[in-house]
């Protein structure tokens, strides 16, 4: 399949696309992106590159980098994972307290803000040097040893992360957080802040798609019946409380960050990035999904079966 002229069909597709949404200026860090901006980038089974636009610029990863945090504490700890966190659909924004209040500090699923939070909380209880062991991890997947946190987006975020500390601190209370919640929440704003680009999350989560082993170097992150598990959590959870429409229009496993980025999977074929920085209302990138949905049709390639045709119409 030449995927190479499939994106520069998506790209002429949406040249005059004008529901590119907002930035995520409630991250002071990150309200200077240009909502133009946009990037895809493909890495096949086989190990064949795709690229188109800007592929190679960094951007902050932000919810995206929540599973790859799940990835690490599902090898630490197995599935005693799911004693403290569930691996539902929230149904709700991915900052809400009423729903953790009502579940008693057991947060719904791991790509929720509070899901991750107690994620981290665990990787601080079972790692000698959280921070470096964490990162040395994403670099591995990469292919990558110059991907790093931002210290200057962590901070901003902290600035401003006041659900965030509402979340901790309530599960605190419901005994589901074992270290200090200063400390939990640093390490939780410091993986948001890991930047990225296309190619590097395209690389990245190509284990994903091939039983859990790393194509760079042959290491099995993750046994095939556990990467089972983290696909179908990406697909349930993995864009907010808009999951469920991702599935229905694009079809694959992925998952989104307010940075404007989305990495999708589909299992023994490839991996796919896009990123645009302008969100839609439910903080996904508006663009990137628009392009994932006509990549998906085009190709006919989603977990659900065969698209139908292109069809010019289908996306008026």
């Amino acid at each position: 399949m030449n995927y190479q002229e499939i994106f520069e069909k998506i790209s002429d597709e949406l040249k005059d696309f004008e529901q590119i949404g907002q930035v995520a200026a409630y991250i002071p860090a990150l309200a200077k992106a240009n909502p133009n901006s946009f990037g895809m980038y493909l890495v096949t089974e086989e190990g064949h590159e795709y690229a188109h636009g800007d592929t190679d610029t960094p951007f902050s990863i932000q919810s995206i980098s929540k599973v790859l945090s799940l990835v690490y504490a599902f090898k630490l700890v197995g599935t005693d994972l799911w004693k403290r966190v569930g691996v539902e659909p929230s149904g709700s924004p991915f900052n809400s307290l009423v729903q953790l209040e009502y579940e008693q500090g057991i947060p719904r699923n791991p790509l929720i803000n509070a899901g991750a939070i107690v994620i981290c909380d665990i990787l601080l209880s079972h790692l000698n040097e959280p921070y470096d062991n964490f990162i040395a991890f994403v670099r591995e997947l990469a292919g990558n040893s110059g991907i790093d946190y931002s210290s200057k987006t962590a901070e901003s975020e902290k600035a401003c992360g006041f659900k965030n500390n509402a979340h901790i601190n309530l599960m605190k209370s419901f005994g589901n957080i074992e270290n200090d919640v200063e400390e939990v929440l640093d390490f939780y704003f410091h993986l948001c802040s890991i930047e990225m680009s296309c190619k590097d999350l395209a690389q990245t989560f190509m284990f994903l798609a091939r039983s859990g082993k790393n194509p760079l170097n042959g290491k099995q992150v993750l046994s095939a019946r556990e990467t089972k598990r983290i696909n179908a959590i990406m697909l349930l959870c993995g864009f907010y409380d808009e999951a469920g429409e991702f599935a229905f229009k694009v079809g694959l496993p992925g998952k989104s960050g307010v940075g404007g980025g989305i990495v999708a999977i589909y299992p023994d074929q490839y991996s796919i990035a896009v990123w645009s920085p302008g969100l839609n209302s439910k903080g996904n990138s508006s663009k990137g999904i628009k392009a994932l949905e006509i990549f998906t049709t085009i190709t006919q390639s989603n977990v659900f079966g065969p698209s139908p045709i292109f069809d010019e119409l289908e996306y008026e």
